[in-house]
């Protein structure tokens, strides 16, 4: 089901959310859900809150594949990378944001299982994009040269 995407202003998009705690039926439908949501506004990456709902989850899709990180925590971040970035939740703005080059990411898929990512160039930038939506950090708080995109 595709979801409405929440936009700026909307104080979801502010909290810090909490775990996953229950690895249910129900997060698999909000995943499942979030995927068709991102594929059909065409975008890189999407958080839970961007859909209205307060937990750690994020989904990425990237040349490396589709990824889905549920509590995710950073174990280190190198490097530095100066790129554009748009958002979801705001429409028809782009900014130059700072981030990561390279980071490792520790996560639970679906199940509850742990995984580790290492991720490189855009693939960083979209994870950390994502998770800082979990602790409501939009990218304009981290742009400089925001503009409205044509």
């Amino acid at each position: 089901m595709i979801r409405e995407i929440v936009q700026v202003g909307d104080p979801v998009l502010r909290k810090k959310c909490a775990n996953v705690t229950r690895f249910d039926q129900e997060l698999c439908a909000l995943l499942d859900d979030m995927k068709e949501t991102l594929l059909a506004a065409e975008g890189a990456g999407l958080a839970a809150p961007q859909v209205g709902v307060s937990v750690r989850a994020v989904i990425v899709n990237a040349d490396e594949g589709f990824f889905e990180l549920i509590n995710p925590v950073f174990v280190w971040q190198k490097g530095e990378q100066k790129g554009p970035e748009g958002c979801l939740s705001i429409r028809g703005k782009a900014g130059q944001v700072v981030r990561p080059s390279k980071v490792k990411v520790v996560f639970q898929d679906r199940k509850g299982d742990r995984y580790s990512l290492v991720a490189r160039d855009f693939l960083a930038r979209a994870v950390c994009h994502e998770i800082d939506h979990l602790d409501g950090i939009l990218y304009t708080d981290k742009a400089t040269e925001i503009r409205s995109e044509v």
